[in-house]
């Protein structure tokens, strides 16, 4: 699993999948460029979670707690974290991860803001921070040189 960590006391937007997360640190001159976190495979499902004939409980679980311990460890120092994930029910990895940490770290899951539903597999890295900028009010108040100007 390849990861780094945000800075301390960092506002973050997290968009987070089944295959990868990108972490990005809002307030830093590094805005831009995301800590990754990348989920193994050992299993060669990359966590499809669908139906599948002769599996209990109708979908393939996640192989293990691993990526999502590595994506708290990721995210501990950050103060607020705002997620991105897409999918309803089982398959949004967004979901998943908020469980883990209920159980499992509670001291992120209290740092946890919000989760919105998105599109995060079109999402390019400037859109994903865009997003986190306008969620914690700090988005700038000209859009893109269209002179379209926020109040």
């Amino acid at each position: 699993m390849s990861h780094q960590e945000v800075a301390e006391g960092v506002l973050a937007v997290v968009a987070i999948d089944f295959h990868q997360t990108r972490a990005f640190e809002l307030e830093t001159d590094d805005a831009g460029r995301p800590v990754k976190v990348v989920a193994e495979d050992p299993m060669g499902y990359f966590h499809k979670l669908h139906t599948k004939a002769g599996t209990p409980e109708g979908f393939y679980l996640a192989d293990s707690d691993e990526y999502w311990k590595a994506i708290a460890r990721a995210l501990h120092k950050a103060s607020s974290i705002l997620l991105l994930g897409h999918g309803t029910g089982k398959s949004n990895a967004s979901h998943h991860f908020i469980a883990y940490v209920e159980k499992h770290e509670s001291d992120l899951a209290a740092k946890i803001v919000g989760d919105v539903r998105c599109d995060i597999d079109d999402l390019t890295n400037a859109q994903v921070l865009r997003l986190g900028q306008q969620f914690f009010d700090m988005a700038p108040a000209r859009d893109n040189g269209d002179n379209y100007r926020s109040e």
